[in-house]
């Protein structure tokens, strides 16, 4: 191994939307840190924190259309039935939902769970609830995409936490998603549900920890054989 790809191991990439923040918090260590050695200290740890919040790892992701995989790193909350959004335009049927709860220390980048064109996006403002809470489905605010994959429709869902004060999404309706490839990112807390159609078997238990990109949530039509992979 050459000294670039050593490099490249032990150095996470940071993610773009990050930057403003750590260069914030690097200039307020430097300040406080002139009037006392305490609080540059105390800053510098948070400094560290808020560059480690915004790594952009690369995942290996399964390329294959009868799997599902998370969203985004955090504990699984909830594996059930579950009404979707009323603005994601998805009717009145109730889907299963995974949820999938990010801490402080999660990366925060969100990936799409499935492959296919965005065929709707939608922002809603609301309340910034514990997002570990199952009500902040339908009080906190958040934001939605409508896939239509090869096995049906599909939605992820961005939901804002007690910390985490804005959802970013760079996906465009009308476009299309590859399988594990990222879409947005939330900022301090937050938590994504997935709503999948009653054919796809949840594969994942509630207090399972996922890896966004790698971790597969649900398939469709059976036992999925060992799939292909891509690094996104």
């Amino acid at each position: 191994m050459d000294l670039v790809d050593t490099i490249k191991k032990t150095f996470v990439p940071i993610h773009r939307e990050g930057y403003p923040f750590i260069a914030a918090f690097a200039a307020v260590t430097l300040f406080l840190g002139y009037f006392s050695s305490i609080l540059f200290w105390i800053c510098l740890i948070l400094t560290a924190w808020c560059v480690y919040f915004f790594r952009d790892p690369e995942r290996v992701t399964p390329v294959d259309d009868r799997l599902v995989v998370s969203p985004a790193d955090g504990i699984i909350t909830a594996v059930g039935p579950a009404m979707p959004p009323r603005e994601l335009g998805l009717g009145g049927t109730e889907m299963t939902r995974i949820s999938v709860f990010m801490d402080v220390f999660s990366c925060h980048v969100n990936r799409a769970p499935v492959r296919g064109r965005i065929t709707r996006i939608e922002h809603r403002p609301g309340a910034f609830l514990n997002a570990a809470l199952d009500k902040a489905s339908a009080d906190n605010e958040r934001n939605g995409l409508v896939i239509e994959s090869p096995n049906g429709t599909v939605a992820a869902v961005q939901i804002a936490g007690l910390v985490a004060r804005r959802i970013v999404c760079w996906a465009e309706a009308g476009g299309t998603i590859g399988i594990g490839e990222r879409f947005g990112l939330i900022r301090f807390g937050s938590r994504v549900d997935v709503f999948l159609p009653s054919t796809a078997t949840p594969r994942v238990a509630v207090g399972q920890t996922a890896v966004g990109g790698e971790t597969i949530l649900a398939e469709f039509g059976g036992v999925a054989a060992t799939p292909l992979v891509r690094v996104s």
